[in-house]
Formats: C-alpha cells, structure tokens, sequence
C-alpha cells in the first residue's frame, strides 16, 4: 500500500500547484474550491495508505526484492455476466422520467427498483451462479 500512498501523495502535490494558478489565471472561486478540495482528499487517502501501510505486513508489489511468483494465488471472485444493472438503471430511468412526466410513474419506478435492485443483490445465492 505504500505504492498507492505515494500516488495519493504526488495527486496532491499536484493539486496544490495547479490550485493557485487556476485561482491566478481565471478567478473562479468554483473550481478553486473544487481544487483545493481535491487536494485534501487526496491527502487524506494517501494519509490513510500510509498509516495502514506501515502497521501491515509489505506486500510484494511494494518490496523491490519481490519474486513474481510471491504474488501468485487466488486474486478473488469476479462475477459472470448479469443483467439485474441493467434493469436497475432503466428502473432509475423511469423514477427520472417520472419526475418529469408524473408521480405515478415515480411510484411505479421505485416498486420495480425494489425489485430488480434484491435481484441484483441475492443473483448468487439461486440459480447457475449459486455459491
């Protein structure tokens, strides 16, 4: 993780930099905001990488002496294809639409966003993909 600390870290660098130069260029109080913000949360994440980093062991992509196969195993479950994001965001759609049409189809958009978002949320405990 001391990798991604340093990352955050020269992101922030950076933000810092460009901030007051964008303040001295255009003047915009927005994106002046906007940067001097990105900066501390960047900051932050590379604070919280570097703290965490030095409390956990080192990982071999952050050792240089690291072999390529130390970092061989299970990486993790990656799912198989779904299509309950797809219904989720045509459920969202229809709220959006609602909004702008109707109440009634506001109803009728979270009533199916119910739905398909409990669909999305339990695809693998039924069906092919049960765990």
């Amino acid at each position: 993780m001391r990798i991604e600390a340093w990352v955050f870290g020269i992101n922030a660098i950076f933000f810092a930099l460009v901030g007051p130069i964008y303040w001295y260029m255009s003047g915009d109080p927005t994106g002046t905001a906007a940067l001097i913000m990105t900066t501390l949360l960047a900051l932050l994440v590379a604070f919280y990488l570097g703290f965490h980093a030095k409390k956990m062991d080192s990982r071999p992509e952050d050792r240089k002496e690291a072999e390529v196969y130390e970092g061989t195993g299970e990486i993790g479950f990656f799912p198989p294809y779904s299509w309950w994001p797809l219904w989720c965001g045509l459920c969202v759609t229809t709220i959006a639409l609602g909004i702008v049409i109707g109440w009634w189809l506001v109803i009728i958009g979270f009533g199916a966003g119910s739905i398909a978002l409990i669909g999305w949320v339990f695809e693998f405990y039924r069906g092919e993909h049960a765990h």
